[in-house]
């Protein structure tokens, strides 16, 4: 009952009935059938899978995969972020100019409540006695709803069954009380005996050799970090308390890409970027990417993005190439269309440089070197003595190991910049370059220019994963992104401030009024793409 209720609540316009998708989310997903009731911990594992399938989410319960990544993320998040573009002309002038489209916008909350959440709350009711399940199942709460309030602002965290939203404040320091308790249940567990490999046959996060118990602990503690520099700008003291207490503990950090969490392949599971991409032609470099991959000659650009083919074979119209652009790592700008009858209209920019992403490619979730540039800004912000520079490097260094990149030391003495974009078929649509900054580190430079260092190579490390990096440039700025060309917000969205959230589903407005007014209460701002997050505050308090 306690699930049905919550799915009635949340349920979207663009899902059927949620009791149906319950029903099919028992039998599909593991139900504790006859013919599984003889194995050990059937009852207290079965929605695993479901719940480490649904952070980077492609799961196949709502009836089909990739099709819901990719309007859960891949249509907003990760284009806001500015990794990719899509350049179907279907997809024109939706998201790309700010005209926010409902369906995509509210998928990420129908889709985490209704299966994620929903297998989060079974979880934790078959394990209140089994405390290696539990401290899991905390972790992965955390991992799985601070997406969640960090694209929409105000959420359902702490108790489902109040119906009352938590403000993202009050999420944030539930998440961290969540973390200190995963901790503790997965302590107790290994002291009263339980097995470090307790969980490894359930583990699609972990990699291979380390599926401990204790992986898991380091983990949190790497969350915490991350959720920790988050609100480094609105509440120093609460961010300071928490890095310290990652960076101190005694299970420690991710530090080596072995460590890295990513969603296996290995197991049914497969990455949507790769069907998406590879199998749809639609996931492409955006301008950004092209600017910062191509001006610093990153040698990561060829594992990232595959070269533009060049010209205009098939395309219709009068849309010819101002230049050759073939073998580039040609990217596509946001806010094609919109007023303007432009060659997108036409799919002309098909050729450009295309993801590498295929379905068999691990899907991100922590790397090592975003660890080390957290620990480089925790260290800049005086919240360490570690040396902010040797946190930099290293986390450049892992990125370029963790895609198997030659010339990281040449790449680290570079002072090499981004490059203006130069559009394929319509020059109006060019673009300076957003940023000066380069790899090499200067410790000359003050607070701010350190920052934008770190988070510029930071931002090129955690790709492909959007969510974390539409994260971290609306909190810091960086790295500096190009302006959406056409904006078709209504004035919702200021082009220079760029896009912030986004809104609610529509139909919580109409069908749940109270739920819907408690959660812009909670927001504290107007429910559109233009309100600021309680984190986001505009400037980087040092």
């Amino acid at each position: 009952m306690k699930n049905k209720i919550l799915a009635l609540l949340l349920i979207s316009s663009a899902l059927t009935a949620c009791t149906d998708h319950f029903e099919k989310f028992n039998t599909e997903d593991g139900a504790y059938t006859e013919d599984k009731q003889g194995m050990d911990f059937a009852g207290n594992t079965m929605y695993f899978q479901a719940i480490e399938q649904g952070i980077y989410f492609n799961d196949p319960a709502p009836g089909g995969t990739d099709w819901t990544f990719q309007i859960i993320q891949n249509l907003n998040v990760d284009m806001f972020a500015g990794y990719f573009h899509d350049m179907a002309s279907k997809f024109f002038p939706n998201n790309s100019c700010y005209n926010l489209n409902d369906g995509w916008n509210s998928a990420a909350w129908s889709y985490t409540y209704q299966y994620t959440v929903s297998a989060i709350n079974k979880c934790e009711a078959a394990n209140t006695d089994r405390k290696q399940f539990l401290g899991i199942n905390k972790i992965l709460k955390v991992a799985t709803l601070h997406r969640l309030t960090d694209i929409y602002g105000a959420i359902l965290y702490s108790d489902f069954m109040d119906f009352v939203p938590d403000s993202q404040e009050a999420t944030y320091k539930a998440m961290f009380a969540d973390l200190d308790k995963g901790i503790e249940l997965l302590d107790e567990a290994l002291a009263e005996g339980i097995p470090e490999n307790a969980f490894a046959e359930h583990d699609i996060l972990m990699q291979s050799g380390n599926r401990t118990l204790s992986a898991w602990s380091r983990w949190a503690n790497s969350l915490r970090l991350r959720l920790a520099m988050r609100v480094s700008n609105v509440d120093k003291n609460l961010a300071q308390t928490e890095a310290q207490k990652a960076l101190n503990d005694k299970h420690g950090l991710i530090e080596t890409n072995a460590q890295g969490v990513f969603v296996s392949t290995e197991k049914g599971y497969k990455n949507p970027l790769g069907t998406i991409g590879l199998s749809w032609w639609e996931v492409y470099a955006s301008a950004n990417m092209e600017s910062l991959l191509t001006g610093y000659g990153d040698p990561r650009a060829s594992k990232y993005f595959t070269p533009a083919v060049g010209g205009n074979e098939g395309v219709p119209g009068n849309y010819k190439p101002l230049f050759d652009y073939s073998g580039t790592f040609k990217g596509i700008p946001m806010g094609l269309g919109g007023e303007k009858n432009i060659p997108a209209e036409n799919n002309a920019y098909k050729y450009h440089a295309r993801s590498t992403i295929q379905v068999e490619t691990p899907a991100p979730l922590m790397t090592a070197a975003e660890v080390w540039f957290l620990r480089a800004e925790a260290a800049l912000r005086g919240f360490s003595s570690e040396n902010v520079k040797n946190c930099y490097e290293t986390g450049v260094r892992l990125s370029f190991e963790q895609w198997k990149a030659t010339g990281v030391e040449e790449y680290l003495d570079s002072e090499s910049k981004p490059i203006d974009y130069k559009d394929v078929f319509d020059a109006t649509c060019n673009m300076k370059a957003a940023s000066s900054i380069t790899p090499k580190w200067n410790d000359t430079v003050g607070n701010e220019e350190k920052l934008e260092r770190i988070i510029t190579q930071k931002w090129l490390a955690m790709y492909p994963e959007g969510g974390e990096a539409w994260a971290e440039q609306r909190r810091t700025g960086y790295p500096k992104l190009f302006k959406v060309l056409h904006n078709e917000s209504q004035g919702t969205i200021d082009t220079d401030i760029m896009i912030r959230r986004l809104p609610y589903p529509s139909n919580l407005a109409t069908d749940q009024p109270q739920l819907y007014q408690q959660l812009t209460s909670a927001l504290g701002g107007a429910d559109n793409g233009g309100t600021r997050l309680w984190w986001d505050t505009g400037k980087n308090n040092f």
